[in-house]
């Protein structure tokens, strides 16, 4: 008898079963792609080729662009899922990639894998330049590699330069359009690094005695609670200036800028709540998550309906 688990994946409750309904298996096969990472993966490379194009690009550009990050980072997701498997088991909040990952098997996840970076590549090569290319390469490699195999397992800030394959997204949206890139993509790629860290470490605070049990070496694990609240404030509190600089530079008007700073407020309120309580860490993680994207969200509307604005 199959029914959903905390994740929202359907498994058979009986013993050794698996249902492999069409409907079941693809819906694990995108649990296993991480949806999550596609949303941001989406909207921070839209951004930026709005930034890049000065305005909304053509429609076959934005398809194309973004179907190759997206295909990327589907990849690189469930490749990611099939290195950590032993990992996985040991954290109770990851149950549900653990039995989407049975159900699809292995074999088969390797090859919609493969398949999904061989299709990005195709489209980078093909239809853009060198540069994208080499960034889409980058960020699938960092992940894989850097990330999940080295940093994750071995040192306590392996989410600082762990965020490296996040932002890289931002710059492939921005070198789609300009082969060369910008100040303004540089803003928006170190924005993705100082967001990331605080966003990550939120969730491990919640998850703290999981990663305990995995082995895995996350801040509030390493170095205990008040240390990573620290690091979450300044991390946090750096992003508000950041944002800004968009319209101190002309990027962006004075609207982008009032939305950044309201929702930067915010989401450092929600920081300094969680760090004062020590609790409520899923909201701060929350705040995290819809501060990133109402930045993103932000600058693609502001730019598009003020290009004028925007220099190179």
């Amino acid at each position: 008898m199959a029914e959903l688990d905390e994740e929202g994946v359907i498994v058979d409750t009986r013993v050794g079963a698996l249902d492999r309904t069409p409907f079941v298996f693809i819906r694990s096969l995108v649990l296993l792609a991480k949806p999550g990472i596609a949303l941001s993966v989406s909207l921070t490379g839209i951004a930026g080729m709005v930034l890049a194009e000065r305005g909304f690009p053509r429609a076959e550009l934005v398809i194309l662009g973004i179907g190759a990050l997206l295909l990327s980072a589907a990849g690189s997701s469930i490749l990611n899922n099939i290195l950590d498997k032993r990992i996985d088991i040991l954290m109770k909040r990851l149950k549900g990639r653990v039995e989407a990952l049975k159900l699809v098997g292995e074999g088969t996840a390797l090859a919609f894998a493969a398949g999904m970076i061989a299709i990005s590549l195709f489209i980078s090569v093909y239809f853009f330049n060198v540069l994208f290319t080499a960034l889409i390469v980058t960020a699938i490699l960092s992940y894989i590699l850097l990330y999940t195999l080295y940093l994750k397992r071995s040192s306590p800030y392996g989410t600082i330069l762990g965020g490296i394959p996040g932002a890289l997204p931002c710059l492939v949206g921005f070198s789609a359009i300009e082969p060369k890139l910008g100040i303004s993509a540089w803003i928006l790629f170190i924005i993705m690094m100082l967001w990331q860290p605080p966003h990550f470490w939120a969730l491990a605070q919640v998850y703290k005695s999981d990663y305990g049990k995995a082995g895995i070496p996350v801040l509030p694990v390493a170095f205990g609670t008040r240390y990573a609240n620290m690091l979450m404030l300044i991390y946090s509190i750096s992003l508000v200036p950041l944002s800004l600089s968009l319209w101190l530079f002309g990027y962006c008007s004075v609207y982008y800028a009032v939305a950044a700073l309201l929702v930067g407020l915010y989401f450092e309120y929600a920081m300094i709540r969680s760090v004062r309580r020590d609790a409520e860490y899923g909201k701060a993680f929350g705040a995290s998550i819809f501060y990133i994207l109402a930045i993103m969200i932000t600058i693609i509307i502001d730019v598009s309906l003020n290009p004028v604005l925007i220099v190179k």
